[in-house]
């Protein structure tokens, strides 16, 4: 399925009846032969808009996957890079694929909502990674990214627009997310990925409540919409000195 390299569909069968973690560890080895994998178009968009905010020291890929961003960061951070995701499978991988020039890179293994790390990061990026997190959970995460930035660090990630209802991808993304929440209601352990959960206005609000300010960039390459708006745009949040009390 999608490249000879790619994973089959049986494969991806055993994955999606797997935890989240072990279905990564399992798709690792090809992951990077799907349309999972971030697009270089994407990656080189962001990496153009984040570079004038600059200059960088330190910089974490969250949820990193196979290092997608940390080649990002690699062309963005002078001192160094780092990557945390918890599929060591994954983890594998981009170690392997690794840049050797630039800044030192390293890959450790933790979870999102409990990272190890304090004011170590000037800048923090992720790709394609929030669909595996419930709603409510994106309060602790976003809070947990606040602790690991230095005052005033940035943390920054993708958004695309939402399809329209009248375009096929609306209802592609509407039944998959339905399937998911069957499976997930039939099978343990859970399989977390729901496209449409991830909602740009709850997003803001909720960076806002664990001390960030938010600006949005128009990604440029990508076009608009009839209404004009941009269909991607890159949320740079300002981690704010102190954060707001909660």
């Amino acid at each position: 399925m999608f490249s000879p390299e790619g994973p089959g569909l049986r494969e991806l069968a055993v994955q999606a009846l797997s935890s989240v973690e072990h279905g990564y560890d399992l798709l690792a080895p090809k992951f990077d032969h799907t349309p999972f994998r971030t697009p270089g178009t994407v990656l080189d968009a962001v990496t153009e808009c984040l570079a004038p905010l600059g200059p960088f020291d330190d910089g974490l890929d969250l949820c990193c996957g196979t290092g997608a961003g940390v080649d990002v960061l690699a062309g963005l951070c002078r001192r160094r890079v780092t990557g945390v995701d918890f599929s060591a499978g994954m983890l594998e991988v981009a170690r392997r694929r690794a840049p050797d020039d630039g800044p030192a890179v390293a890959f450790v293994r933790g979870d999102a909502r409990a990272l190890p790390f304090r004011s170590a990061f000037d800048l923090v990026v992720s790709f394609g990674a929030f669909g595996h997190f419930l709603p409510r959970e994106l309060p602790g995460l976003f809070a947990e990214v606040h602790s690991v930035l230095r005052p005033g660090g940035r943390f920054a990630f993708p958004v695309l627009a939402p399809p329209r209802p009248s375009s096929p991808a609306f209802w592609t993304l509407l039944g998959f997310d339905a399937v998911m929440r069957v499976r997930n209601a039939l099978w343990r352990p859970p399989f977390v990925m729901y496209y449409r959960a991830f909602r740009l206005g709850d997003v803001l609000r909720d960076l806002g409540r664990a001390g960030f300010t938010a600006d949005l960039y128009a990604l440029p390459g990508f076009g608009r919409r009839d209404d004009g708006s941009p269909r991607a745009r890159l949320v740079v949040a300002r981690a704010l000195t102190p954060p707001p009390a909660a």
